[in-house]
This record gives structure tokens, C-alpha cells and sequence, in this order.
């Protein structure tokens, strides 16, 4: 496969805010420094959210594709993640990034086949091989 890009521009608007976007998409996306730090703001995203979202939605568009090569009879998929940034020898580092994914599967003798497609989904995505952050998972299997 060729290699693929994606094209992201950033603009500062004003003190620790700004704008992202890309000539790719339609939506445009406020950025801001995490509230945690000096001058912070709040209810906007920051690198630390998007870092963590970006290991999340890898996992259900993995999850997604292997499901479906696997025939899995899923109704529902969704994740609470939360990432870990620690200081780290003087540095600020995203150290884990915890995945709660729930499948909602159509028959309980889907459950391990379901555990298994998790499994592969983690070990395959892209983003999650991509990074240095250990990522931990805890599924859940609800039958409808």
C-alpha cells in the first residue's frame, strides 16, 4: 500500500486558543492549552484530549473492520477512555491511555468470538502501534 497523508493546519486566534482544520474535512475544531495548566481554557479540546480520542476511534475503526471480515453480529459499539499524562524525568508524557469499550452482541455464543475480535482490534490499530503510551483495555460484553 502506498503511504497515505493527512493534512492538518492549526491557527492561533488569541491567548491559548486557536483553530484546527483541514482542506480534507468540512468541520473546523477549537483547540485550547487544558485548563490544567496556566491559562488553560475550559470545555474546549486540547492536544491531550485529542490524543486520547485518537487512540479511542482507532480502536472501534479497527474493531469495525474486523468485526465485519469476522461476521460478528454486533447492535452496538461504544468506548469511555481516559488518557494518563504524567511528568516524566521533567517532561510531560501521555503515559496510558485506558480503553472501556462495550460490544453489544446479538447472541451470547458470540462472546468469545467478540472477546477475540477486541483482542485483534487492539493489536491491530494503527495508532496504538503508533505511540509509546501503554494502552490498557477493559471490555465489555452485553447481549441483547
Amino acid at each position: 500500500m502506498d503511504p497515505h497523508f493527512y493534512t492538518i493546519d492549526i491557527n492561533w486566534k488569541n491567548d491559548r486558543l486557536g483553530e484546527m482544520s483541514s482542506p480534507e474535512l468540512s468541520e473546523k475544531v477549537e483547540i485550547a492549552t487544558p485548563p490544567q495548566f496556566p491559562k488553560g481554557v475550559e470545555n474546549i479540546w486540547s492536544p491531550e484530549h485529542l490524543f486520547t480520542a485518537a487512540v479511542s476511534s482507532c480502536l472501534m475503526t479497527t474493531f469495525l473492520a474486523i468485526a465485519e471480515n469476522s461476521r460478528l453480529e454486533f447492535t452496538g459499539f461504544k468506548c469511555k477512555s481516559s488518557g494518563k499524562l504524567e511528568q516524566v524525568e521533567g517532561k510531560f508524557l501521555m503515559t496510558e491511555v485506558i480503553l472501556e469499550p462495550t460490544v453489544t452482541i446479538v447472541n451470547e455464543a458470540d462472546k468469545e468470538k467478540a472477546e477475540r475480535v477486541l483482542q485483534k482490534s487492539e493489536a491491530a490499530c494503527l495508532i496504538s502501534n503508533s505511540v509509546k503510551s501503554k494502552i490498557t483495555m477493559k471490555p465489555t460484553i452485553l447481549t441483547v
